[in-house]
């Protein structure tokens, strides 16, 4: 089942416009948290904790007891690279530290790994998983757990803005349900466990970049110009299209015919508009490409090679 949030900031304050967690089940077998049962429960949660919440205050019902559950060794890519409409996904592994009163193993404690934009106790953006982690004991009080990040850019989703892009941080969090059911009219706050902890980790998570080439005339002469063409460009997370990267230094590089390496010719910067423009010498057969290094915001890209025939 999916957990995912994401939190845009609206009139100068912070709105959920998503948030599932997997299924609790409840005593009955019968009840799955809402979006609004899960808000309320890490609502109370972060305000028992720091006095002050991620969200507006919804009632005065209580919070969750802190559950004896502690989180390291967080594991994850060095960087998420999303595009414009196409579903994301990246591991996660980490440890779980728990006391021993604390039953991992029941059918309603659920736990999953999560990242968040800005502050942790007032993100600006939350992206859980699908669904929640799957542990394996490895000790009487420790568990190592695997789960995935989801991340969907896409127009019916739009879980980023480009202002999203770049460092994100890694948290963890378990709820032990303890048979009750948010749905029900004596669900009782106070006897759900909760443990939520932030600063684990780090990711980039990139706008998506393309970058082109072509090199002409093709065949040439040895020793005329050769004009190399092409444009680099990044994924727009908010109308889901691409658009020209502009203003970035891009490598001009040539790989010999029967070669395998690649050598760079100049850089250059892209203009107004991402597009690519310089000449070049024809010298030998070989294979023209743009290489550019990237940004925390963006992935580096290198362009298929180009091959000019040299007469």
């Amino acid at each position: 089942m999916r957990i995912r949030a994401t939190v845009a900031a609206v009139s100068g304050a912070l709105a959920l416009s998503a948030f599932v967690v997997p299924a609790a089940h409840a005593a009955d077998g019968s009840a799955t948290p809402s979006k609004a049962d899960i808000l309320k429960l890490r609502e109370a949660a972060h305000g028992a904790s720091s006095g002050k919440t991620a969200f507006a205050a919804s009632d005065d019902s209580g919070s969750p007891y802190a559950m004896d559950v502690t989180f390291s060794n967080f594991k994850i890519a060095g960087a998420v690279k999303v595009g414009t409409t196409n579903h994301v996904s990246t591991t996660v592994t980490y440890t779980l530290t728990h006391g021993s009163d604390v039953d991992i193993t029941a059918d309603d404690f659920v736990t999953g790994p999560y990242l968040y934009k800005g502050s942790y106790d007032t993100p600006d953006n939350m992206l859980f998983g699908n669904a929640p982690a799957t542990c394996k004991i490895t000790s009487s009080t420790t568990a190592s757990c695997t789960g995935l990040i989801d991340i969907y850019p896409g127009p019916d989703d739009e879980e980023l803005v480009n202002s999203d892009a770049g460092t994100w941080h890694g948290a963890a969090l378990a709820i032990a349900y303890n048979g009750q059911d948010p749905n029900s009219a004596d669900f009782d706050i106070t006897k759900v466990g909760y443990a939520d902890q932030g600063g684990l980790g780090t990711t980039l998570v990139q706008r998506n970049s393309t970058l082109t080439v072509n090199a002409s005339p093709e065949p040439v002469t040895k020793g005329r110009t050769i004009t190399v063409t092409g444009k680099l460009a990044r994924a727009n997370w908010e109308d889901h299209h691409y658009h020209g990267y502009t203003g970035q230094s891009v490598k001009l590089q040539f790989r010999k015919k029967g070669s395998s390496t690649y050598t760079t010719l100049k850089t250059i910067k892209t203009d107004s508009t991402g597009n690519l423009k310089t000449t070049t010498t024809a010298s030998v057969d070989g294979y023209y490409r743009y290489s550019f290094a990237g940004t925390t915001t963006t992935p580096a890209v290198n362009a298929a090679g180009d091959f000019v025939d040299v007469q």
